[in-house]
């Protein structure tokens, strides 16, 4: 069973962000979210909110060399993401530790990030969309991705949120938490361009703290693609989101 490893209202704009503001990031992968939303989260933390992520797999596929010892392997990718999430102010970083490479969006992951969403009482959840599959002529979405997302779009809602769903949650302590805001990123149908032409800097040094997995051409290539997501909404450089909210009136809060 994989382990959990801990290392370390009126709706809110990005302009707007609150001190007590709360963010969890869900990924699949250590260095996914580096490729696609650290520089958000930068400018989150500036701005005063609290980022937790969490890497669902342990990362241990991140190598095709035959003699690799898979056990060093995770541990590197493990201190390459608290790192890189030191980089942009983020110290809480919870890893699941799921295989990676075969990860499947089970009740059991969901139940996993369920209790995590009802710990951390986020205010936005944000994840990779799972309705991706086919980018562009050049790439397939890794299924990890989907399977990922896919499980923490299910765990913001129904499961975090209703009572009667893992009770076994509740033995342990954690209360249902409605969840207000939902940031979907690799997703092929964006609605928000956020302005991280102040971040971009520390976004590619939080990137380029994943030394086993990124060269400086990946940098550059990410770089070049943030460029032309800003240039989109008047920005010289952006990340881009699928965004849902489900905010409700303060009486009616969970």
């Amino acid at each position: 069973m994989p382990q959990h490893v801990v290392h370390s209202t009126p709706m809110i704009t990005e302009e707007t962000l609150a001190q007590s503001l709360r963010i969890l990031v869900i990924a699949a992968h250590p260095d996914d979210i580096e490729f696609g939303v650290a520089g958000s989260v930068a400018s989150w933390v500036d701005a005063g909110a609290y980022v937790t992520y969490c890497v669902v797999t342990d990362g241990a596929a991140g190598s095709n060399q035959p003699d690799v010892d898979l056990g060093a392997l995770v541990q590197q990718r493990q201190a390459e993401q608290l790192a890189a999430a030191a980089a942009v102010g983020v110290h809480d970083v919870r890893f699941l530790g799921y295989p990676d490479g075969v990860l499947q969006p089970t009740l059991e992951l969901r139940r996993d990030l369920t209790r995590l969403i009802r710990e951390i009482r986020p205010y936005r959840v944000v994840c990779q969309d799972p309705t991706t599959i086919l980018v562009g002529d050049g790439y397939i979405n890794h299924p990890d991705h989907r399977a990922a997302g896919e499980a923490a779009l299910y765990a913001v809602f129904p499961s975090a949120e209703t009572r009667p769903t893992f009770p076994e949650l509740l033995a342990e302590g954690y209360e249902p938490h409605h969840v207000s805001e939902l940031y979907l990123n690799l997703t092929l149908h964006p609605d928000l361009k956020v302005d991280i032409s102040q971040t971009i800097d520390r976004k590619m040094t939080a990137l380029l703290c994943h030394q086993s997995q990124v060269k400086p051409d990946a940098v550059e290539w990410i770089k070049q693609r943030n460029a032309e997501i800003g240039a989109e909404a008047g920005y010289a450089f952006a990340e881009a989101f699928r965004v849902m909210r489900f905010i409700r009136d303060q009486e009616t809060e969970t």
